[in-house]
């Protein structure tokens, strides 16, 4: 890589490479909550997010679902296609928490018949607010795609997830269009994007535990890789 532009983002790093459909994602020692209010930087963090990210990204094309990740060099860095992302993330919950249990009258742990889509618009200044389908249809954005994308990407997560004694809760995605218009799942696939809860309880494998401030969570995704490698 001789080419030093790169865009800084709250946990990683996305530097342009030589090859302009391609380029290097770097995963930081940091964590952040509450649109970066509160901040970290526990060691190790950035490897083992990447290294989940490696191995559900590979799980994921395994199963037809096309993704930006192309190859993991040395152990924090991925090499990805690089893509337009849209300014929508999309969430799949299926089960009740977070921002849905404090928004409605829903009590944390209400598991859904089937998985719930919802949509924000990635803009933290406007603190993610919650779209609309046809909110997202009126930004030039047709949602379904990414919605069938979800769903397709749930059930293959959950199931991953189900395997290795863990419930997925919700969690949160991006996507993008590469230079031939594909539309590819991007960003990262890692518990800094989920609720992960152990099966049968509402014990967190996940970013809230730092965010709650009740145990490390190198520690917790290091157990789900271990985890996951040892499921494969």
């Amino acid at each position: 890589m001789t080419n030093t532009e790169f865009f800084q983002g709250k946990v990683k790093t996305v530097f342009n490479t030589d090859e302009p459909d391609k380029v290097l994602i770097q995963y930081e020692d940091k964590v952040t909550a509450g649109n970066g209010r509160r901040v970290d930087f526990p060691e190790g963090k950035g490897k083992v997010c990447c290294s989940i990210s490696e191995f559900l990204f590979k799980e994921l094309e395994r199963y037809g679902i096309r993704t930006h990740y192309l190859d993991t060099f040395p152990v924090s860095i991925m090499s990805c296609k690089k893509v337009e992302i849209i300014p929508v993330e999309v969430v799949v919950r299926n089960v009740a928490a977070g921002s849905i249990v404090r928004q409605t009258t829903l009590e944390e742990g209400t598991k859904f018949d089937s998985p719930l889509v919802e949509y924000f618009l990635k803009d933290d200044v406007k603190d993610d607010p919650l779209l609309t389908y046809d909110r997202v249809r009126l930004m030039g954005i047709d949602p379904q795609p990414m919605k069938d994308g979800a769903l397709a990407i749930n059930t293959v997560l959950k199931e991953t997830f189900k395997n290795i004694g863990l419930t997925l809760v919700d969690f949160k995605l991006e996507f993008g269009y590469d230079s031939n218009k594909n539309l590819l799942l991007a960003d990262e696939l890692s518990p800094d994007g989920m609720r992960l809860w152990k099966i049968g309880t509402s014990e967190s494998y996940d970013k809230d535990l730092f965010r709650k401030q009740k145990g490390d969570i190198v520690e917790a995704y290091k157990y789900i890789l271990k985890q996951l490698r040892g499921y494969a």
